[in-house]
């Protein structure tokens, strides 16, 4: 037997064992992620989702056409593009100081990935606390002589969405960063040294061009993320919390509730869709930058 054919067997012996192992895992994927979606897309285009018929775009100009569903939209898109921003610098800003030699380094990492591995509900209940009306937060400026602020039911709200979502994702971004910070060669920097560069020249020339790869991850993570931030904002302010922070799982969850399932289907699938327009852009930019850098 040939080298090549013995080879060709092993390969096929090992992807039928990786398939065996794999298999519980799609069919598990398969049975409650991607048959309920497709089911939820067909959906979309009944009247109904007993007995119906086909209705062609009617659920989806429906959905459209809803003031509440454009509200929530454009809070979603709001948060996502000043959330993800204001993410990545302060988690950047973090890896490159704790790249260094900080003090209690090692202690502020376990600080900053302390929220990861806290359950939500219980997290939340300690920021209900503070911005309750009659939290810590107000009764601290009440003994500094300010008034009391309604912080969950005024534009405040959108400020302490951001700060919950900085303080919950900010300890995961800071450690990818610093695994790419790390795998830069120390040769670039000890090269840039010998011609003079500063530490702002060393920034821009060397560390953020070879950060890009660890970047555009980091981006598309945190804006994912950015989609999951109802669960906070559920927790803290309930089904019908302040317009400003009224997202599209808001939305979503509320026709649910009325069993319009029409309207929750067809409003799923443009989020969907939105989504993939995203990460397509990005990955599309990804490999741009790469063919770039060839």
């Amino acid at each position: 037997m040939s080298l090549s054919l013995r080879f060709q067997r092993l390969m096929h012996k090992q992807g039928v064992i990786a398939m065996g192992f794999l298999a519980p895992s799609v069919l598990g994927f398969s049975l409650f992620y991607l048959i309920p979606f497709v089911i939820g897309i067909v959906y979309s285009f009944m009247d109904k989702t007993s007995g119906g018929v086909f209705v062609g775009l009617a659920n989806y100009e429906t959905v459209l056409g809803s003031g509440s569903f454009r509200k929530a939209a454009l809070n979603t898109l709001w948060f996502t593009a000043v959330g993800v921003p204001l993410l990545i610098v302060v988690s950047l800003v973090l890896a490159l100081l704790l790249n260094g030699n900080v003090y209690f380094r090692r202690w502020i990492r376990t600080a900053y990935i302390f929220p990861l591995v806290v359950p939500v509900a219980s997290v939340v209940m300690i920021w209900q606390i503070i911005f309750d009306w009659n939290g810590s937060l107000n009764a601290w400026l009440y003994g500094l002589g300010w008034g009391r602020i309604d912080w969950m039911k005024s534009e405040w709200a959108r400020a302490v969405l951001l700060i919950v979502y900085l303080w919950k994702y900010v300890g995961y971004n800071m450690i990818l960063f610093l695994a790419g910070l790390q795998g830069i060669p120390k040769d670039y920097y000890e090269t840039a040294d010998l011609e003079g560069a500063g530490p702002v020249r060393k920034l821009f020339n060397i560390t953020l061009v070879y950060l890009t790869p660890t970047m555009f991850f980091v981006v598309l993570i945190s804006i994912i993320n950015s989609f999951r931030i109802f669960r906070e904002t559920y927790l803290i302010a309930g089904n019908y919390p302040h317009d400003s922070i009224y997202m599209l799982q808001h939305y979503m969850n509320n026709m649910f509730m009325s069993l319009d399932v029409q309207k929750l289907t067809a409003a799923a699938v443009l989020m969907v869709i939105c989504i993939l327009a995203i990460v397509s852009s990005m990955l599309s930019l990804e490999r741009w930058f790469r063919r770039f850098m060839e």
